[in-house]
């Protein structure tokens, strides 16, 4: 399942404070921030999706990622590998490295990257 971009947005901010009540996570929007009551929607909406749990503490709620970043950053590129590179690993490789300004340090980081991968599974 997918987030919408303020669901992505707010859940930014719960992967990076790991656990949250309601004013942490609005203190952690720049300005201006959301309303209360848009950040609860949202909160309501990604605990259907199943993204986020809470504790309850006294009247309070401690908001927490039941969906890990790496998880859910891999479940969309897999999916934009499949819908839009026609589930081609290599075209959207070939696409990443034409059409992102890399530097040759960061070519030869995600060379390296690669041969060490190749090189663990032989």
């Amino acid at each position: 399942m997918k987030l919408s971009r303020g669901e992505e947005e707010l859940m930014n901010y719960l992967w990076m404070l790991k656990k949250a009540f309601m004013k942490d996570l609005l203190d952690a929007y720049p300005e201006p921030k959301p309303a209360a009551t848009t950040v609860s929607t949202l909160l309501k909406r990604m605990q259907e999706k199943e993204f986020v749990g809470y504790e309850t503490h006294g009247n309070s709620r401690e908001y927490f990622p039941l969906v890990s970043k790496e998880s859910y950053f891999s479940k969309h590129i897999k999916g934009l590998i499949k819908n839009f590179f026609d589930d081609s690993p290599a075209q959207f490789a070939s696409f990443f490295t034409k059409k992102v300004d890399l530097s040759e340090a960061e070519l030869q980081q995600i060379k390296t990257l690669i041969d060490d991968k190749l090189n663990k599974k032989n």
